[in-house]
């Protein structure tokens, strides 16, 4: 049975921004050829590090949402945990209550917006 996942994982700072594509597009074709279906990924770029890492403070960040079974996802985070490129990755099990509140979220209407004080 799939289920829905999503993995945020850290490259190095150092690559380019057409190499870190290739990259994050590199690991998103090897979850493909085990029978992954990427739902999604957006890349939020370089940004500073709570703490060093490797002697890095910056580094890429990816989040790519996807649907597989369980040992597709496996083996995912086992290549991620094996690709020097990465610096660390954080795979999670999105859960059925998880998927439904966001949809509810996303098809309310925005909140009204306050009313200005006078002045």
């Amino acid at each position: 049975m799939a289920n829905e996942y999503e993995v945020t994982y850290l490259l190095r700072p150092n690559l380019e921004e057409a190499d870190a594509d290739k990259r994050s597009e590199a690991i998103a074709q090897s979850l493909k050829s085990n029978g992954g279906e990427v739902l999604n990924i957006e890349k939020l770029g370089k940004k500073r590090l709570a703490y060093e890492m490797r002697d890095v403070r910056e580094g890429i960040y990816v989040v790519m949402r996807f649907r597989s079974d369980a040992d597709a996802a496996k083996e995912l985070e086992r290549q991620l945990g094996l690709n020097e490129d990465v610096l660390r990755a954080l795979l999670i099990r999105l859960d059925k209550q998880a998927l439904e509140a966001e949809k509810v979220a996303a098809m309310a209407p925005p909140p009204a917006p306050l009313p200005m004080p006078a002045q």
